[in-house]
C-alpha cells in the first residue's frame, strides 16, 4: 500500500504541528483519549509492542491483556522490538511508527537497524526495516547501534523527518536525523547530525531524542550521559538545527538513572506531561508542566495496570478508542469501571475466569438498592442500568464490545468493613483519645512509589468501622525542617500534663526519628525542630532508625520508645516527652524473625511485644510476638508466636506492621493491620508493597494469655460503643 501524503503549507510554520499533537487535526477531529506504546523488558517475549489507552492522560488500562499487539518476529530482524514511538499523520488520517530493532538476549545492546511501520487504522500495520550499515556502507558501515527512533512532520519540506541515535565504533552516541521516503519504507538520504552538545560538557553519548514545537521553537529532550546523566533539553528555532542545551542540570525529577522521554500534551489544556522510564529502579515516573523546563511529580495521579519499559503516547479520538477495544479489548476490570460513591472502588473484584464481579460496599450502603453505576469504554454497552437489588444474590450483568459477543457476569455486593480506610495507607497506628472519646487512625500515607510519600494524615471514628478524613496534620516539606522525605510509621501516645491533655506524634522521617506535639489528636502538630533519633544505638551496624512505638505504662505513668529495624531498640522517655534517658537505652533480645514494626501492650501484667516478619513487598509479611514482665524486657518468645499472616485461601496478603486497641474498660481488643490492596497487589509484583490498606479484625487470648492467631478477614469488625472516658 502506498501512503499518498499532502505537502501543502500551511502558515504558521507552527500551526499544524500543533494542532496535530495537542488536541485536533487538519479534519477538526476531536481528541478524547490517549494511546500509549510501550514494551515491557529485556527479556524473551517482552521486546514487542503493546498498546494501552487512557481516558485522560493519568491513568491507563493495557489492550490485548498486555500481550503484544505485533509479532516481533515478524516486523524485524532481530525477533526484537524496543522504544515505540507513534505519531498521527499531518492531515489526521494515517499513523506512523518506529521503533528500534533488537533482541538483548543475543545481541546484547549491539544492533544495526530500526523498524518504520504506517498504518490507516491503528489495527493493521505495514512495516519496512531499514538497515543502516547496509543502507549507508561507505559512510556508517561500522555503526553497531541505532536506537530509539522517533518521528516529526517537518511543514518546511512537506516531509516526515526520523530522528535516532547511533554509535560508530568507539565514538559517543550521537543524535541523528534523516527524511522517510514518501511511503515510509525507507530513508531518502544518508543521516545526518542534529544534535552538537557542547564541547565544553566533555560529551559522552547522547541517546533517547524527543522533539516537540513550543511556543515557536522546538524543544528537543534528549538523555546526555556526560556531567549529572539524565535528561536534559536543548531548543532551536529550526527542526533540524542550531539545538542548544539550556542548562547542564537534568529536567527529569529523579536522583536515578533514567531514559527514553516521552513528551505530550494534555488534551484541551496547556499543560504537558513528560514521562520517563527510570531503567534503574524499574519504574516510570510521569512529571507534569507548562513552561516545558520547570517539572512537578504527579505519580501519585498515575495508574497503570502494567510495567511499562519505554514509550510513548498519541492523542485519540473516540472512534479510534472503540476500534482499538473492538480489536484488543475484553470485558475485565481494566475495561469496566464503577463509579458509585457507595462502593469502595479500589476493592472491586472483576474475575474474569469465574465470570463474577464482587461489590464491597461502604457501612451505610442500601444493597437492595445499589446502582454500581458500571461505565464502560467506548464501543461496550452494558444493561441493566440503575439501581438494582443484590440482597437476594447476585444480578446478572450483561457486557458487550460492539462487533462481539455479550459476557454475563453474575454481581455480588456486601458490606465490607475491611479495608477500614478508603485509599493506600500503610503502618496504621490507633488511638484512644479520652479528650474527645473518639479512635484515631495515625497511618503512612501510601502509594507513592518507593515508599516516598512525604505527609501524614488522620482519620476518626466513634465506632471502629466509619473513618472521618481529618486532613493532613504534618508535611514534612513544610513543617519539618530536618528531613523532606520518606514519611513512615508514626506513633502517637495522649497523655495529661497539669490537668492539660497534649498529644506527643513520633514519626520517622529520612530514616530518622522526630516528634511533634499538639493539644488536640488532629492538631495542628508542632515538630520539635531536630530529630529524637538519628544514631545506631549500642553499636548497632544493621537497619535503619526508623518504627517508633510509644507505650505508657499504666502501672507508673512513665512512657517508652521503641524503634529499629533489624534490631529492637528501647529506651525510656523523659518526662518532657520529646528527649529520651540515653543511659536507658537497650537492645532487646529479639530473634531473627524480627524486621521492624514494635507495638507494645499490656494486659492482666503481661507485656506483649509485637513486631513484623520478612519484607512489607513479600506477600508473607506477616506478625509475631513475645512477652515480657517488664517494658524493659527480656522477652520470652513463644514457639508458636504468629498474630496474623497472610491466608491464601481468602487471597490476603502481607498482613503486617500492626497497633492494638483495647475498648476501655473491657477486655475487648482490636487487631489494625495493613495488607496488601485486594484484589490487586499481589498482581503488583514488589509494588503491592506500597500499595497498602488499612484493615480492623478481633484480638483474642486464651485462657493461658496466649494470642489466638487471627484470621484476617473481608467483613472486618462490627461497630462498637465506647461510654465516655474521664
Amino acid at each position: 500500500m502506498t501512503i499518498n501524503l499532502k505537502k501543502k503549507l500551511l502558515t504558521p510554520v507552527f500551526f499544524l504541528l500543533l494542532l496535530t499533537i495537542a488536541g485536533c487535526t487538519g479534519t477538526n477531529q476531536k481528541y478524547e483519549g490517549y494511546l500509549f506504546t510501550y514494551f515491557t523488558g529485556n527479556g524473551p517475549g517482552e521486546e514487542a509492542i503493546r498498546f494501552a489507552i487512557s481516558s485522560d492522560g493519568y491513568n491507563y488500562k493495557a489492550l490485548n491483556n498486555n500481550q503484544p499487539v505485533l509479532d516481533s518476529k515478524k516486523i524485524s530482524t532481530s525477533g526484537g522490538v524496543r522504544d515505540p514511538h507513534i505519531l498521527r499523520s499531518a492531515d489526521g488520517k494515517h499513523f506512523y511508527m518506529v521503533a528500534t530493532d533488537l533482541y538483548v538476549p543475543e545481541q546484547g545492546w549491539n544492533n544495526f537497524a530500526m523498524i518504520l511501520m504506517k498504518s490507516d487504522d491503528l489495527i493493521q500495520w505495514e512495516s519496512s526495516v531499514v538497515n543502516i550499515p547496509e543502507t549507508f556502507p561507505e559512510k556508517f558501515g561500522d555503526v553497531h547501534r541505532v536506537w530509539a527512533p522517533q518521528t516529526i512532520y517537518d511543514e518546511k519540506t512537506g516531509k516526515y523527518m526520523i530522528y535516532f541515535s547511533m554509535k560508530q565504533g568507539n565514538q559517543a552516541d550521537i543524535i541523528y536525523y534523516a527524511y522517510a521516503n514518501s511511503d515510509f519504507t525507507a530513508l531518502e538520504s544518508a543521516p545526518q547530525q542534529l544534535y552538537y552538545p557542547p564541547v565544553e560538557s566533555n560529551t559522552k553519548a547522547c541517546i533517547d531524542g524527543d522533539i516537540i514545537p513550543f511556543n515557536n521553537k522546538y524543544y528537543l529532550f534528549h538523555k546526555a550521559e556526560d556531567g549529572n546523566p539524565g535528561i536534559k533539553l536543548a531548543i532551536s528555532d529550526q527542526l533540524t538545527e542550531g539545538y542548544k542545551l539550556v542548562s547542564d542540570e537534568r529536567v527529569d525529577c529523579e536522583k536515578y538513572g533514567v531514559e527514553g522521554s516521552g513528551i505530550f500534551k494534555l488534551n484541551n489544556t496547556e499543560e504537558y506531561i513528560l514521562m520517563y522510564d527510570v531503567y534503574t529502579n524499574g519504574r516510570y515516573q510521569f512529571t507534569k508542566s507548562s513552561d516545558l523546563q520547570h517539572f512537578a511529580v504527579i505519580d501519585e495521579e498515575i495508574s497503570m495496570n502494567f510495567h511499562p519499559r519505554h514509550g510513548t503516547v498519541m492523542p485519540v479520538t473516540a472512534r479510534e478508542l472503540k476500534r482499538l477495544i473492538q480489536e484488543w479489548g475484553k470485558i475485565d476490570g481494566s475495561l469496566i469501571e464503577t463509579k458509585s460513591s457507595e462502593l469502595k472502588t479500589l476493592n472491586v473484584d472483576f474475575n474474569e475466569t469465574a465470570k463474577t464481579i464482587h461489590l464491597p460496599v461502604k457501612s451505610h450502603a442500601d444493597i437492595a438498592n445499589l446502582d454500581p453505576q458500571f461505565q464502560g469504554w467506548p464501543g461496550i454497552t452494558i444493561t441493566p442500568s440503575g439501581p438494582q437489588n443484590f440482597s437476594n444474590g447476585p444480578v446478572n450483568y450483561t457486557f458487550t464490545i460492539e462487533g462481539k459477543e455479550p459476557t454475563i457476569f453474575q454481581v455480588s455486593a456486601s458490606a465490607d468493613h475491611n479495608p477500614v480506610l478508603e485509599g493506600y495507607y500503610a503502618d496504621p497506628e490507633i488511638l484512644y483519645a479520652k479528650k474527645t472519646n473518639k479512635f484515631y487512625i495515625y497511618p503512612t500515607t501510601d502509594g507513592f512509589t518507593g515508599w516516598s510519600g512525604y505527609y501524614f494524615k488522620v482519620f476518626s471514628s466513634d465506632n471502629l468501622v466509619d473513618w472521618t478524613d481529618e486532613g493532613t496534620i504534618l508535611d514534612l516539606k513544610k513543617d519539618v525542617s530536618w528531613a523532606n522525605r520518606n514519611a513512615w510509621a508514626p506513633c502517637i501516645v495522649e497523655k495529661k500534663i497539669n490537668g492539660e491533655y497534649k498529644y506527643f506524634y513520633y514519626f520517622t522521617a529520612a530514616q530518622k526519628i522526630g516528634v511533634a506535639v499538639a493539644d488536640n489528636p488532629t492538631g495542628p502538630f508542632t515538630d520539635s525542630g531536630e530529630p529524637l533519633i538519628n544514631f545506631k544505638a549500642l553499636g548497632v551496624n544493621r537497619g535503619q532508625e526508623i518504627d517508633p512505638d510509644v507505650f505508657t505504662d499504666p502501672k507508673t505513668n512513665k512512657s517508652y520508645l521503641y524503634w529499629g529495624n533489624g534490631y529492637m531498640a528501647a529506651a525510656e522517655l523523659n518526662d518532657d516527652m520529646i528527649s529520651i534517658n540515653q543511659k536507658s537505652i537497650k537492645l532487646m533480645n529479639i530473634d531473627n524473625t524480627y524486621r521492624e514494626g514494635t507495638y507494645v501492650i499490656v494486659r492482666n501484667d503481661t507485656y506483649y511485644f509485637m513486631w513484623s516478619e520478612d519484607d512489607t513487598r513479600s506477600p508473607n509479611y506477616k506478625v509475631r510476638y513475645a512477652t515480657s514482665e517488664s517494658p524493659m524486657g527480656p522477652l520470652n518468645i513463644p514457639d508458636n508466636n504468629i498474630v496474623i499472616q497472610r491466608d491464601s485461601v481468602s487471597n490476603i496478603f502481607a498482613t503486617g506492621h500492626n497497633s492494638v486497641i483495647q475498648i476501655p474498660g473491657k477486655d475487648e481488643w482490636y487487631l489494625v493491620y495493613h495488607r496488601f490492596n485486594y484484589p490487586n497487589g499481589l498482581k503488583m509484583g514488589r509494588a503491592g508493597g506500597y500499595h497498602r490498606e488499612v484493615c480492623i479484625d478481633k484480638l483474642e487470648f486464651d485462657e493461658q494469655g496466649n494470642i489466638i492467631p487471627v484470621k484476617p478477614t473481608f467483613k472486618g469488625v462490627e461497630p462498637v460503643n465506647i461510654a465516655k472516658q474521664n
